[in-house]
């Protein structure tokens, strides 16, 4: 199959912009839709999308961190966030909150909500990316680079 010079260009644009826009959408969830669990899906479909561009192994190289790796950070955020609330005597996953001020930023009100979204994020890119990528594993023919 011979890539397309047209979509690897858009692709080349459209990841990072779309990695942004999981960003986004893993801090907007607390009060608005979105959150760690949509994050992570515009994100996997980044890298998804830059796979069908450049081949596979092109995009693990752009990933950098096999998804096996992803998803197990992601499981240890999670819980980390649920141990957070057992080692202060409150019960598992309770949200925990703190102010901080800092000189460049101003007010931040961050709780260990954050730590599970950012978990639930690099859970579902780590689980989305393994599965597209063993595809490719287990068919080589289905996609030439």
């Amino acid at each position: 199959m011979i890539y397309s010079l047209i979509f690897r260009v858009a692709a080349r644009f459209l990841v990072p912009v779309l990695l942004l826009f999981s960003v986004f959408m893993m801090l907007r969830g607390h009060n608005l839709p979105g959150g760690g669990f949509v994050g992570g899906l515009v994100a996997a479909s980044a890298f998804v999308l830059y796979a069908l561009a450049a081949g596979v192994q092109r995009a693990r190289e752009v990933l950098r961190v096999e998804p096996q790796t992803l998803l197990g950070s992601g499981l240890a955020c999670a819980y980390g966030a649920g141990l957070l609330a057992l080692a202060l005597g409150k019960p598992f996953l309770t949200g925990l909150w703190v102010d901080l001020h800092l000189p460049l930023l101003g007010p931040l009100h961050l709780g260990s909500t954050l730590l599970f979204d950012l978990g639930v994020m690099l859970v579902v890119v780590g689980t989305v990316l393994l599965m597209v990528f063993s595809v490719e594993d287990r068919l080589p023919g289905l996609v030439e680079e």
